[in-house]
């Protein structure tokens, strides 16, 4: 039983990238997923979370308008396609599931209810 979140880099500011949550030994769908991340230095953020199907989502006000979640329950995978990125959007960005399905407790206060986490990815903007 394994999430791992894949996907992050080095990219400029402006640029894109997209991160992979992927599940191993259980079924990504009977889950809400969230995207947290945290930059060195400061608490962990909520960034985007999305129910058991892709019509509930949620995203942090920093990300609005720039970051899109989705998934792919064929796939057991959740995705963040992040684009317009800046250089504060550096940080480790980690996946979680919720199985509760509580997709709007999305924020650091709220990470507490999501149970299983993967490893982490690095994304890494220049100005």
């Amino acid at each position: 039983v394994q999430l791992q979140a894949s996907g992050g880099g080095l990219v400029q500011s402006g640029g894109s990238l997209r991160l992979s949550c992927a599940a191993s030994g259980f079924t990504l769908g009977d889950y809400a997923i969230g995207w947290f991340r945290q930059a060195p230095g400061k608490g962990q953020e909520g960034v985007s979370c999305i129910g058991r199907s892709d019509s509930s989502s949620t995203y942090a006000d920093s990300v609005k308008g720039r970051f899109t979640i989705s998934r792919d329950n064929a796939k057991n995978t959740v995705y963040l396609q992040m684009n317009s990125l800046k250089p504060e959007d550096t940080a480790v960005y980690f996946c979680a599931t919720n199985p509760h399905n509580l997709w709007s407790h999305c924020s650091g206060d709220g990470a507490y209810e999501y149970d299983m986490w993967g490893q982490g990815t690095q994304v890494t903007v220049s100005s």
